[in-house]
């Protein structure tokens, strides 16, 4: 929460035990210490600016109807020097009270102060954490789930930094093993299909069979010619992946980077077999005692820690499985480099995965507790009503880089952090590139927009923002104001929360709010009017409203227009 909440509500549970105390000494309540007691925000501001159930829980404890309790500590409560006006009694003895305009004043003033740093708190304390998201298969194209899985650990990673963490965004790349042998064995397909025919070579039965494999078949031929047909298979399949790997890697970082995503590290599942560390954490399972030999292959007991069913880590043929390799990777994460926590976002598909990483971590000595997974729902492409499976412009599965060919950056970015993680959400494209309110980021951007198109007007007036005084400040007390203050004044607790729900559409969800009270007030409250501090007060509150949402599209990578 912010400077002046967290004030506010120290203010408020302080004031609280002394209105006890006082009661106590004047032999109205007994001499017993009051029970922790909880303050909230009211989902009815009828119902008071905060709200406290101390009387409620101090029933038992004081051997008195909660009512009876309330209306003793409303007579001794002392709130001259707090930022709180005035408490009311409601129901059966909760105390309802109300801010005074001191706390709207500083509000403002906290928020012209900040900045660019208003919502920013130390709640992490500084904690080392790392997302890992997106981490896709580098054989193949970015789909939906990526685009999705992008937006939603990236603006998550944003906020954990807003909320005090030291966050570090990583992509895991699956440059090993099975899939990489089958990436190696349908691209040797590919380019021997290109000089003998395809009913001549016949292509693997679980191979890849997307046409990116023959573009880059295609590529390669280009390149050398016929040169590899008549090599070993395992030299020309190698040849093939090292020219296509890097390629199909560096693809994925431009589609990424045009989405705004820039990780702080790659890290390639090659590292973990090159350095030693994937058998590092066999010969440490095994040690343990829990792996065992079975029909040539070396298990896992997965079902000691709870999974439903023992793993593989190691095929007949000797390979490591892409299980083993995760378990060596996030043992690396907490061993190796030292990070408090780690978030993987995952798609719904992994659901089985998540008991058996937090059990294997368990099994090797380290906590899976300190590893959570966020579980990502589909997504359904809508335009005209009806569901995309193809792009227009290829005719082929839509990928990331479709998507962004077809709909702004900003809108994709914010629209994929309208819903919870693990609810499914449909994507409309023609909301997407609507300019107008019904498009949610076009509606916040257009109320920043507004925000620049009153002080243009303003200065054409000669008129110009300045400091205003306590007094100037205090003069915002229409409803539509107050209204306005208090939503600006719970940003940093709208994204502590979110930081810890891992949810950054809580962030989304406020701006819109946001927005909507800043079009209501500036509906019915004329800026630009006859009483010159009202005026200046009036462009301070504008000025507060452009800050937060500036603040809030800055921290998502979306652009915060000034005219549209």
């Amino acid at each position: 929460m912010s400077k002046l909440v967290q004030q506010a509500t120290d203010q408020l549970r302080s004031a609280i035990r002394k209105a006890a105390e006082s009661a106590s000494r004047a032999g109205e309540l007994p001499a017993e210490p009051m029970p922790d007691f909880t303050l909230e925000v009211p989902a009815d501001r009828a119902h008071g600016d905060w709200a406290a159930n101390a009387a409620m829980v101090s029933a038992r404890v004081f051997r008195m109807a909660p009512r009876k309790i309330a209306e003793i500590l409303a007579k001794h409560l002392e709130l001259d020097g707090t930022l709180f006006g005035r408490c009311e009694i409601a129901g059966p003895g909760f105390l309802n009270f109300f801010l005074s305009q001191h706390f709207y004043v500083g509000v403002l003033k906290e928020i012209a102060e900040k900045g660019g740093e208003y919502g920013r708190s130390d709640y992490g304390h500084g904690q080392k954490i790392m997302v890992e998201f997106v981490s896709a298969n580098p054989t193949g194209p970015m789909h939906m789930g990526n685009a999705r899985g992008g937006a939603l650990g990236d603006c998550l990673a944003s906020v954990l930094d807003a909320a005090g963490y030291r966050v570090w965004r990583e992509f895991y790349v699956n440059d090993a093993g099975n899939q990489i042998d089958k990436f190696g064995a349908s691209l040797s397909a590919r380019y021997l299909q290109i000089y003998k025919g395809e009913d001549a070579v016949e292509f693997p039965e679980d191979g890849y069979h997307g046409d990116d494999i023959k573009d880059r078949a295609r590529e390669f031929s280009e390149l050398h010619g016929d040169g590899f047909v008549g090599a070993p298979e395992e030299e020309r399949r190698k040849a093939l992946v090292d020219y296509a790997l890097p390629r199909n890697i560096e693809k994925m970082k431009a589609d990424l980077l045009r989405y705004g995503i820039v990780y702080d590290k790659w890290f390639l599942e090659s590292t973990l077999h090159e350095d030693g560390e994937l058998d590092e954490t066999i010969r440490l399972l095994k040690d343990k005692g829990m792996t065992y030999e079975k029909d040539g292959a070396l298990w896992y007991r997965a079902t000691k820690y709870g999974a439903e069913k023992d793993e593989v880590l190691v095929r007949q043929n000797g390979n490591p499985t892409y299980f083993a390799a995760d378990i060596a990777y996030h043992r690396n994460k907490f061993l190796i480099r030292g990070f408090d926590r780690c978030i993987d976002v995952w798609g719904a598909d992994h659901h089985g995965h998540v008991a058996r990483m937090k059990g294997a971590m368990d099994a090797i000595g380290l906590s899976g507790n300190r590893l959570d997974v966020i579980l990502m729902q589909l997504v359904k492409l809508t335009q005209g009503g009806q569901v995309v499976r193809m792009s227009k412009r290829t005719g082929k599965a839509i990928q990331l880089a479709d998507l962004l060919d077809e709909v702004p950056v900003d809108a994709a970015r914010f629209l994929f952090n309208m819903r919870e993680p693990n609810s499914q959400m449909d994507f409309d494209m023609d909301l997407a590139v609507k300019q107008d309110a019904q498009n949610p980021v076009y509606y916040v951007q257009y109320a920043n927009a507004r925000i620049f198109s009153i002080l243009k007007k303003l200065k054409e007036d000669g008129i110009a923002p300045r400091p205003c005084r306590d007094e100037e400040l205090a003069l915002l007390t229409a409803p539509e104001e107050t209204e306005l203050i208090r939503h600006l004044s719970a940003y940093t607790g709208e994204i502590v929360q979110a930081a810890k729900d891992y949810d950054p559409a809580r962030i989304t969800r406020y701006v819109i709010t946001l927005a909507t009270l800043f079009h209501k007030f500036y509906n019915t409250c004329r800026v630009h009017n006859d009483n010159e501090s009202l005026t200046a007060a009036r462009v301070s509150l504008c000025l507060a409203v452009s800050s937060v949402i500036r603040n809030v599209l800055s921290m998502f990578k979306i652009s915060a227009p000034e005219s549209m």
